[in-house]
């Protein structure tokens, strides 16, 4: 037999444990001619399934398994379209308002039309043994004779082989067929181990434990063809049925018939003459007057968007700006979308593409053959799920719903997972889980193998080599569905009739089972709507300045503030959108912006492909004149010019092509993504070749072609979008131009829209209070429950509080408006502050206005909690409530502000420390930036950035911050080898090493060791 029935995948998540590329894989292997995934209550593996059998020469076969009401679970098959639509609709109704993971199907209240086009599988697993004739009857009722077979398995079980008795008497009774199959669950018969594992996540319980929860034996791999029939050998018809079912069974994934929605236009507009209308009143708004070159660009644009038929889809997206406009929310498009000026005609982008040169190509082709993308940004947290349920309420419940992100095992998760799994005890498990690498850097040194040793395992031991075979298995397979970040899906007409829909578990939101990447191969248009906390914090201080009469208009920002330039020439950026990063720092004083586009610039050349592609330091050389500019070829010079020479952009790669190959914007295009995505053999040697022909016609031969070729397939590899720096900066000003102006309604803005960039709030406190912010506590009788401000000072918000429910601090709130509390009682009695969220406004000193120190007022809430009965209820005791508890330190204040709130208002923990630092010759970081490159220095510092990203060769690069300010710190691989749990772990560090001040400063360490400052400060690590 060529043909598998019933195999199911990862995706069927803790219920089989090979990959659907796996299978199809083994399948192809073995001269499988058909195989069908019919994976848990689902279809998330399917367009993988279905991309890798189309690859591999075997046909796909869509299906998936049904949990049903009472236990068991019923294959289904799909036959046609219409049985398609009738599967994700069915598995949609199921997920529909049931607890995550509790779906079921309940077969008596289906109808039968229900199953149309859809063959049902009906063994073991779903009839059971004694068969259920109820079950039964209801399926006989639903599918009939011809599309209900019965599923017989042989997986050398006694039990079964009784069961499988009763069901082929049962198939020659009531005029069923009889199909064999293997019930698969992993590929080869090696996995059932890693199958086992997966069976104890799920029932949450180990291996000694787990008892008959497991595979009895490991049967239900992918058999050989000649294995099936040894196993059948008695009863070969059973093979030529399920043979010839899979040949009925003609529906592919080819055939979803998704459209997207239609967008309503006037009576007697079509959509695309409406586009043209509208873009051209949004062009006369924008250009100011409307230019010959803008009006041809927006023309050629329109003409292509209407041969491509994406008239509806520019419109639609429109109608979302517009959504956001009306409402005061801010959006803007980034990414390829800001090449086009019809985007930026409609106000969907904010960069003008025939101003700065862009290639629409970029965004838009004839040649893509695919829909072009279109990403907004919007403030994340309400306003953008404001957006987000304004196209749920105007697709319907049905008609839109976001994409999803498919959870995998990660290095730390599987460890844990797995540990459990095997026993091993949770100290053990977290001490190894802790070594392994978090970073992005794949560091060879890093093995299992030598965090099992660092860790103290034992080796030898045979449950630790079990432990790291199934680790390594486990990588990568899916663990759940979660929802994507900004994606959404709409339709025309139900969306659930394309693929299935599940409730997210975010309430008012609805989940395809596909992510973004399946639903580009299958032609299925996404959005994204992505939340960017800058934007909500630009938007933020703007409210807040204008409560103060300062109106602050982004359009009008002044394009070459000096004051803006003259801060990112410092590198002094903390919290500036895109360009605050340790690297962005280094490289602002050395890039010296003095425009815009020295900004784009800045956006895009600190990214993993030009520092992966050497282009950083050529492009800083020729900008500081140390270099000369050359180009490969005189042609070459208009597209290099404004980069001196060294290509940034994916927009020069392809202008490149086009100028010395002859290539059509398109066709460039398609150049890029063929080097950049899914790289073929084949195919980049035909595109060689067509390359060499097109320079050789144009007379560029030699080593000039040689080194022009060798330039475009090796930037190709990292080139960044041009727009999309674009896009990034115009935001990056924004947020600058806040900072260097109005630096309290900024830190105000950012502390309210946590988490979000590099630092977290005591980092953002500390250095807007160096720039003269005045930065005051938190306090019950004045902080509202967001960060607001008072007389030009910042006011901590109740939001911080660690423990304190947001409704329990907005109705202290509104009952200090009614009327101010007279006594910490008077606030136990009207706030309805639980007594523990007392004792935390006491510990971080928020009760001081009533009189008390931190301890006297947690003295003074444990009789506040206590009820005093109806009767004496708002009588003050007429005790003085002296505390017998010694007061705290200003170092105890301060560890617990920040263990209470995250953040303080006063003193950083460093300056406590600086006198005996001082005495030890530990420099401050404001007297490092003092020495002369290659000085010998220490330095000492709360760890607050750790980064090892993939492009630094091993390196490890730490900020640590003391009163001062931030210093960098530059880790050797050797040197993270040696101190590797110092480095992870330590929340402040004192660094011995050199100064290293040429290309920004930084310390090189060369000995590391924990500083003992009495607190615990938080890191942003960046994997």
């Amino acid at each position: 037999m060529r043909v598998e029935l019933h195999a199911a995948s990862a995706f069927s998540f803790l219920l089989a444990s090979s990959l659907p590329e796996d299978l199809v894989a083994r399948a192809a292997n073995l001269g499988y001619e058909a195989l069908a995934l019919v994976d848990r209550d689902g279809l998330s593996g399917a367009p993988r399934f279905f991309r890798a059998a189309k690859a591999g020469g075997v046909r796909p076969l869509v299906g998936a398994s049904l949990s049903l009401r009472g236990g068991g679970a019923l294959p289904l098959l799909v036959e046609s379209r219409e049985g398609y639509r009738r599967l994700c609709r069915l598995i949609t109704e199921m997920k529909a308002g049931a607890p995550k993971g509790e779906a079921a199907l309940d077969l008596e209240a289906l109808a039968p039309e229900t199953a149309t086009g859809l063959v049902a599988l009906a063994g073991e697993e779903t009839l059971g043994f004694p068969i259920d004739e109820d079950r039964l009857a209801a399926l006989i009722r639903l599918f009939g004779a011809r599309h209900l077979v019965i599923d017989v398995q042989r997986h050398r079980r006694r039990d079964q082989a009784v069961a499988n008795a009763a069901l082929l008497d049962l198939a020659a009774a009531r005029k069923l067929t009889p199909v064999a199959t293997n019930g698969v669950r992993h590929g080869s018969a090696r996995e059932r181990a890693l199958l086992d594992v997966l069976t104890c996540i799920r029932e949450r319980t180990t291996l000694t434990n787990a008892g008959c929860r497991l595979a009895l034996n490991s049967e239900r791999h992918l058999k050989s063809p000649r294995q099936m029939e040894a196993l059948f050998r008695d009863r070969p018809d059973l093979l030529r049925n399920a043979e010839a079912l899979a040949e009925r069974l003609v529906f592919t994934l080819d055939d979803l018939g998704y459209r997207f929605p239609d967008y309503p236009v006037p009576s007697g507009e079509t959509m695309h003459s409406y586009l043209r209308r509208m873009t051209e009143s949004g062009a006369r708004e924008r250009y100011r007057p409307c230019h010959e070159r803008a009006r041809r660009q927006i023309a050629r644009e329109l003409d292509l968007i209407g041969k491509l038929g994406l008239s509806g889809y520019f419109l639609i997206v429109w109608d979302i700006v517009n959504f956001c406009r009306r409402e005061g929310i801010l959006a803007q498009g980034r990414g390829s979308a800001a090449n086009s000026a019809v985007c930026y005609s409609l106000g969907i982008t904010a960069v003008d593409p025939v101003g700065m040169d862009l290639l629409f190509e970029r965004f838009l082709s004839e040649e893509r053959g695919e829909w072009p993308d279109i990403d907004l940004d919007l403030p994340s947290g309400e306003r953008r799920e404001r957006v987000i349920q304004h196209v749920y309420a105007k697709y319907g419940p049905r008609g839109a719903a976001m994409t999803a992100n498919v959870i995998t095992y990660r290095p730390r998760s599987a460890a844990r997972e797995v540990g459990k799994a095997l026993g091993i005890p949770p100290v053990e498990i977290d001490r190894l889980a802790r070594l392994l690498s978090r970073f992005e850097y794949p560091d060879s040194e890093e093995t299992l193998a030598r965090a099992i040793e660092q860790a103290r395992w034992d080796k030898d031991d045979r449950r630790v080599r079990i432990f790291a075979r199934l680790w390594s298995e486990i990588q990568d397979l899916p663990r759940h569905l979660g929802q994507h970040s900004g994606g959404m899906v709409i339709a025309q007409g139900e969306l659930d009739a394309i693929v299935p829909l599940e409730p997210a578990s975010m309430p008012g939101r609805v989940v395809i089972q596909w992510d973004k990447d399946d639903c580009g191969d299958l032609g299925i248009v996404k959005v994204d709507l992505l939340g960017l906390g800058m934007l909500a914090a630009i938007e933020d201080a703007i409210v807040l300045l204008r409560g103060t009469g300062v109106d602050v208009d982004l359009a009008r920002l002044p394009p070459d503030d000096s004051a803006v330039f003259g801060m990112l020439r410092k590198g002094d950026t903390v919290g500036v959108f895109q360009v605050e990063s340790r690297a962005q720092m280094a490289t602002l004083p050395r890039m010296k912006p003095e425009r815009f586009y020295d900004l784009v610039v800045e956006v895009a050349i600190i990214r993993p492909g030009p520092i992966a592609g050497k282009m950083v330091h050529p492009y800083l050389a020729r900008r500081a004149g140390r270099e000369p500019t050359t180009y490969p070829h005189p042609a070459l010079e208009p597209i290099l010019k404004r980069t001196l020479g060294v290509p940034l952009f994916q927009e020069q790669l392809l202008r490149v092509a086009m100028t010395v190959a002859g290539f059509s914007g398109g066709a460039a295009e398609e150049m890029r993504r063929t080097l950049t995505h899914k790289r073929s053999r084949a195919r980049m040697a035909a595109l060689e070749v067509k390359l060499r022909e097109g320079m050789q016609a144009k007379g560029i031969v030699g080593e000039t072609a040689e080194t022009i070729l060798r330039s475009i397939s090796s930037f190709a590899l990292y080139g960044f979008p041009e727009s999309h720096a674009a896009s990034f900066a115009l935001i990056a000003y924004a947020s600058a131009f806040l900072k260097a102006h109005h630096p309290a309604a900024f830190l105000c803005a950012l502390l309210n829209n946590q988490p979000m960039g590099f630092y977290a709030p005591p980092t953002l406190v500390k250095d807007a209070q160096r720039h003269g912010v005045e930065v005051r506590p938190i306090d019950v009788t004045w902080s509202a429950w967001r960060c607001t401000l008072e007389d030009g000072a910042v006011r901590l918000g109740l939001h911080s509080v660690k423990g304190l429910r947001r409704e329990a601090g907005e109705r202290l709130v509104a009952e200090r408006g009614r009327a101010p509390f007279a006594s910490l009682q008077d606030l136990a009695d009207r706030a309805g502050v639980r007594r523990d969220e007392l004792q935390r406004l006491a510990e971080i000193g928020a009760l001081a206005p009533f009189g008390l120190t931190r301890r006297a007022a947690l003295w003074q809430v444990e009789r506040a909690s206590r009820a005093a009965g109806p009767l004496f209820r708002g009588v003050e005791p007429d005790d003085d409530g002296a505390s017998p508890l010694p007061e705290m330190t200003y170092a105890e204040r301060l560890a617990a502000d920040l263990a209470g709130a995250g953040v303080t208002a006063g003193k950083h923990p460093l300056a406590l420390h600086r006198g005996e630092l001082r005495a030890r010759g530990v420099k401050s970081a404001a007297e490092l930036a003092r020495l002369r490159d290659g000085a010998r220095a220490a330095v000492a510092g709360a760890v607050i950035c750790r980064q090892r990203p993939g492009t630094a060769k091993g390196f490890l690069f730490l900020t640590l911050e003391d009163e001062t300010g931030l210093a960098n710190i530059i880790v050797r691989p050797d040197l993270f080898a040696r101190f590797k749990s110092t480095l992870v772990d330590a929340s402040v560090l004192e660094v011995v090493g050199r100064v290293q001040a040429r290309e920004g400063l930084s310390l090189r360490a060369e000995e590391v060791r924990p500083f003992d400052a009495g607190l615990r400060v938080s890191s942003r690590d960046f994997h």
